[in-house]
């Protein structure tokens, strides 16, 4: 743009000192508008909402809790056992939960981190996101079946509690109506049985035709397989629900004395010095059973439309 001006007693003309102020309003206007931009950046997407639950820790690992409502927390235990030759050799062997543990100051995200293995936590609406990436360090190829269970809780039970005071008992998460998802929707868990992935379940029976581990004291094998890598629990009131999910899954168990949910996290197959990534979710808002599925069917949607044959399932499970 060129402007016409003249100098009149060392002076730019009316003109040009008006098109000057309109250039100088343009740039303060821009800057602005850049200087919000970055704020909205820094603080997360436009129109975001913010986490209806929050983080910290506990003397096993992570605990989740309502904002609104305090108290109303359930505890993730990360982690207490390996199966079928994970991390060691054997088809049942303790893990570890002395692990390296980070919470952010505004109990947002979390980090569990291992020798081997991360597990990274972000809090959302009524949900936490789970992603455990794992690396086989071990001296074994680890096979399809080798898995890891962390123990989601309502918290110690009354003999426990002088010895994890963090971990206050959630008497409202204390029971056990808990619920797995089998052929055909949720169905009641029975007390201790573990139900078996149905997309492995010829490599379970191959393993033990009788059913027969060495857990199987404790746990017994139930001849009803789980279809889906959700455990879901409704509170004693019926107002609030709680669940836990992965997408690869090898079993469903729980009720054990911490009132647990045992949703075992598949890691294989895993060669030595491969890497693998597992996502999960944590389920903590108002509502049920049916709302707590519904959500995981939108969460996973694929695991959920290919488990519906057993040729998708077993695809998936191989993976």
């Amino acid at each position: 743009m060129v402007f016409n001006f003249v100098m009149r007693d060392g002076r730019l003309s009316a003109r040009h000192e008006t098109a000057q102020r309109a250039v100088e309003s343009t740039r303060m206007l821009v800057r602005f508008v850049v200087l919000v931009a970055g704020i909205a950046a820094s603080s997360g997407a436009l129109g975001a909402s913010p986490p209806t639950v929050k983080l910290w820790e506990w003397e096993k690992g992570i605990a989740v809790e309502s904002v609104a409502r305090p108290g109303m927390t359930a505890y993730l235990w990360f982690y207490e056992w390996n199966m079928f030759d994970a991390r060691l050799p054997g088809v049942h062997t303790n893990g570890t939960y002395h692990l390296e543990r980070t919470v952010s100051c505004e109990g947002t995200t979390a980090t569990i981190v291992g020798p081997d293995m991360q597990l990274d936590l972000r809090a959302g609406t009524g949900s936490v996101d789970l992603s455990l990436r794992i690396a086989n360090h071990s001296k074994h190829d680890w096979p399809l079946l080798a898995s890891i269970i962390p123990c989601f809780n309502p918290g110690a039970p009354p003999s426990r509690t002088a010895r994890y005071p963090v971990a206050k008992l959630n008497v409202q998460l204390a029971n056990r109506r808990t619920y797995f998802v089998a052929k055909e929707g949720l169905e009641r868990l029975v007390d201790r049985e573990i139900h078996f992935n149905t997309a492995l379940r010829d490599e379970i029976d191959r393993l033990a035709p009788d059913g027969r581990f060495v857990f199987s004291s404790k746990w017994p094998t139930s001849n009803v397989n789980a279809h889906h890598g959700l455990l879901v629990r409704d509170s004693t009131d019926g107002k609030w629900v709680a669940g836990i999910a992965w997408e690869n899954f090898l079993s469903a168990q729980g009720h054990n004395p911490w009132q647990c949910m045992h949703l075992a996290v598949r890691v294989g197959p895993l060669k030595q010095g491969q890497t693998k990534t597992v996502r999960g979710k944590i389920y903590l808002f108002p509502g049920n059973r049916e709302d707590c599925l519904d959500r995981f069917q939108t969460d996973f949607p694929r695991r959920t439309s290919s488990a519906n044959s057993s040729e998708g399932a077993l695809k998936e499970a191989s993976n």
